[in-house]
């Protein structure tokens, strides 16, 4: 074999190498599901989305390995032992399809598990405990480490965009039961029937505040009424109204606490008392 040909087969074979650089592809597919214009081609767009993703996160560097460049919603615990990758597109109805991974270490196993949005047969998603064959669906934008009975319990916010009308922001709790995920746990509320996770539905118009406040370690978010008192309930038509709540970690639950105050935190439940005005000088 001459040189020349031996050059031309060398960076023939590093150019499909390049091509099939699973990260890239992942990237490109993103861009393409994103530009898609209709459903049958964000579908084939999220399919080769996910057999790209598949390939990255299924190797012994899945965890660690940057995924920054990849233009989707993403959390890693910060003790490095799971990461959470989400991305969803809209449906021709108005309502969206969500898809997902979870890479999780146990030991010195890790293990990749598909998230399947079950959100349209889960009926009653704030008592129900999931699973990934089982889930409901949502973007992960951040994750808040808590620990209860020498386990720790990932709380999860994500967006959830749900119909042509409604909304949804969500309080996520992801756990681990003999080395297998779980979604869920009781630690909303008070009582035998607490509630496993937190939906909160607002109109699609309007945009909802839901953060983890490192400073003052508690969620923070926009308290929601409706627009008119008899349509309370009515996701499509709530919306925020200038007051905000919090959840504070407490005793191995979420406690929460209405009208906190943002400007102060020390003042919170407690009225505002505005400064006597002066009085007007003499001319």
């Amino acid at each position: 074999m001459s040189r020349s040909l031996a050059l031309i087969l060398f960076l023939a074979a590093g150019a499909c190498a390049a091509q099939s650089d699973p990260k890239s592809e992942a990237i490109t597919f993103a861009k393409e599901l994103a530009a898609a214009e209709n459903q049958l081609a964000r579908e084939a767009a999220s399919e080769k989305l996910k057999s790209a993703l598949r390939t990255v996160l299924d190797q012994p560097a899945g965890l660690t390995t940057t995924l920054d460049e990849i233009p989707m919603s993403r959390v890693d615990a910060p003790d490095g032992n799971c990461r959470l990758i989400t991305w969803n597109f809209p449906l021709e109805d108005g309502s969206h399809r969500y898809e997902g991974f979870l890479l999780a270490r146990s030991g010195k196993v890790t293990t990749l598990y598909e998230l399947r949005d079950q959100t349209s047969s889960i009926s009653n998603p704030e008592l129900a405990e999931l699973g990934p064959d089982r889930w409901y669906g949502a973007l992960y934008y951040q994750v808040v480490p808590v620990k209860k009975g020498g386990r720790t319990w990932y709380t999860l916010l994500g967006w959830k965009g749900h119909s042509a009308t409604e909304t949804r922001k969500v309080i996520e709790v992801l756990g681990f039961r003999g080395g297998k995920p779980r979604f869920g746990a009781p630690l909303f509320g008070k009582g035998k029937l607490k509630e496993h996770r937190k939906i909160y539905a607002y109109s699609f118009q309007l945009s909802m505040m839901l953060h983890f406040d490192k400073e003052q370690g508690r969620i923070v978010l926009d308290h929601l009424s409706p627009m008119r008192a008899d349509l309370a309930g009515k996701g499509a038509l709530m919306g925020p109204d200038m007051s905000f709540d919090a959840f504070v970690w407490d005793k191995g639950h979420w406690r929460f606490e209405r009208d906190i105050d943002l400007r102060d935190p020390k003042r919170d439940g407690k009225p505002f008392n505005a400064p006597p005005k002066e009085a007007p000088s003499p001319r």
